[in-house]
Parts: structure tokens; sequence; C-alpha cells
């Protein structure tokens, strides 16, 4: 099926839920999906955003300005996923607690709104991921009108530059929490740590920029072409996250799929 037909059949999936609840992030997956839902459903598609300590400050403010750039309804949510001992153990399946508080949330705005289904940014690269989120969405009833109209990250990326979205060519942005080696407890001291380091970088203008957690070790990675780059500028960057409690820094090319 070519993109048109995708196209066709997520604005034909969306018209016939009447009213929907997008699960917001700022993301491109979530911000076309809302933009192709405003489009179809007007005032009766909302967009739900998580203000979690996992969720970068500049990741909020950016999805606000992208809501209103759709000209969507944007609520903003909180969610206490960071006080579940589930979610702090961070065992490899962090993502189902996160998400099952967001929905959980997000049930709450569905009944207060009276909107009948809530929907996520799923698209079918998803599929071949471990993905715990998709678990719980499946839990809550969540339905996934990009996957189920089989695009995939190239079709939404066309999707979001055809509304006009500044998201359209915005790398992946994972949770501060996905910075915190699989079994080690998050905690909102690493989380506030993490995202210091890294707003501490974003002048240096790297694109792709995660700043992993590993104790007293900070591991820098940033894309291929910028790692020559990051290398040349390991003084500064050292100076930047010996602040934040780095005592050593490593670097590495950012892991794309």
């Amino acid at each position: 099926m070519d993109f048109v037909a995708k196209r066709a059949a997520l604005a034909d999936h969306l018209k016939s839920l009447e009213r929907v609840a997008i699960a917001f992030s700022g993301g491109v997956d979530s911000s076309a999906l809302l933009a192709q839902a405003h489009a179809v459903l007007g005032a009766h598609a909302v967009a739900v955003i998580a203000d979690s300590p996992s969720l970068p400050r500049r990741e909020l403010a950016e999805a606000q300005r992208v809501a209103e750039s759709i000209g969507a309804h944007l609520i903003v949510v909180r969610t206490d996923e960071a006080q579940d001992p589930s979610y702090q153990a961070n065992s490899g399946n962090r993502c189902y607690f996160c998400k099952r508080a967001l929905f959980v949330a997000m049930e709450r705005v569905c009944r207060e709104q009276a909107i009948p289904w809530m929907a996520f940014g799923e698209i079918t690269d998803d599929w071949s991921d471990h993905r715990p989120g998709a678990q719980a969405a499946k839990e809550f009833g969540v339905v996934a009108p990009l996957s189920q109209a089989g695009m995939d990250k190239q079709d939404v990326r066309r999707l979001a530059a055809e509304f006009g979205l500044v998201v359209a060519d915005k790398p992946a942005s994972a949770c501060l929490a996905s910075r915190i080696p699989v079994g080690t407890k998050v905690t909102l001291e690493r989380l506030r740590t993490v995202e210091g380091a890294e707003d501490s970088l974003l002048d240096l203008a790297f694109g792709v920029l995660r700043v992993r957690h590993h104790g007293n070790r900070a591991r820098v990675e940033v894309s291929a072409s910028q790692l020559p780059r990051a290398l040349a500028l390991r003084t500064e960057i050292e100076q930047r996250l010996v602040v934040h409690g780095f005592e050593s820094v490593e670097f590495a090319e950012y892991p794309t799929r």
C-alpha cells in the first residue's frame, strides 16, 4: 500500500473514532498522529502529555509549541510512576509501568470529557522491538491508528512534513530514564543529573545527544558524523559534566536502528 492509501486509511480510522485522546510526547510519531486526528476531528481530538520527572523540561516546552502549531488542545497530566517501586527497579520492563501510569491518567481525562477512545503513536517499525509499553496499551484498549494503517517511520516523517511540523526530522527522543542502565534504580536525583548534564551540552549543537548515567562515569553518545567533533571537544565536555558529579567521560556513537 502506498503512502496516499495509508494516509486515507488513517484518516478513515480516525474519523470512525469520532472522539479520541492522543498520547502525546511531541515526537514525530505522536505529532503526526495528532495533526491528522485534528485535521479529521477538529476539537474532538485532544492531546494528553504526561508531565513526569523523566520528561525533560525542554521536551515539554517543545511539545506544547507543537500542539499549539497544530491547533490542538493539549492536556498536561501529572503521573506518579517515579514513585512506583516496579518502575524504579528498572528491570527491563520499566516502560510498561510508565505507560500504565499515563493510560490511567488518560482514562480519567476521557471519563471527564466523555471521550471513548485513547490512541498512541505506534508505527510498524515498533513491531520488531521489545516494547513493554505496547503491552500496557493493549491492556487499556488503546488503539494504534498509525501502525493499523501500515505506516512506518518514513511515512510518519512524510506526514509530519506535509503538515509543516517542525519535528518532521526530529531524531528519536526517549525519556530520561532510558539513560540509566537496566538494573540501576531510577531515582529523581539520577534523572535530574542526566537532564542537567544534557542541558549543559545543548549549545554545542550535536543534534543527537545522550548522556548515560554510569555512576561517576558519563557515557556521551552522539551521531557517528559528530563523534570526531565530540572527541575534539573532550576537555570542554569533561569540564561541563564534572559540575554534575561525573568524574570521567567516555564517548560513543549513538546506536540507530
